[in-house]
């Protein structure tokens, strides 16, 4: 009566491909954590571009100042501008800041 065992477990290989997936998964969240907070941002940005252009079209003038950054008549330097030939929301070029004020970052 001797039977063998039957216990069988995942082993070294099943956790290393288990934690491999984890890992990745992380970091396809905080990818896309931080693609959301920026799509987030240009909205609000363009929404306020938005109610600026209405309020000068009804010809009340900007309710904050400028939307870009940029100080009141000046035009926006070769450093302010993105790759993709909008202003930076910082004004300097840069992307902005992070987003990690924001309640449930």
């Amino acid at each position: 009566m001797n039977t063998p065992s039957t216990s069988v477990s995942p082993g070294l290989g099943g956790f290393l491909a288990f934690f491999l997936l984890a890992i990745a998964l992380w970091l396809l969240m905080r990818n896309m954590n931080k693609r959301v907070r920026r799509m987030t941002y240009r909205e609000e940005q363009e929404a306020a571009r938005r109610a600026a252009e209405a309020a000068s079209a009804r010809g009340e003038g900007p309710a904050e100042g400028p939307v870009d950054g940029t100080p009141d008549g000046a035009a926006p330097g070769p450093q302010d501008v993105l790759g993709d030939g909008r202003p930076g929301p910082t004004g300097d070029g840069s992307r902005g800041p992070d987003r990690t004020d924001r309640p449930g970052a």
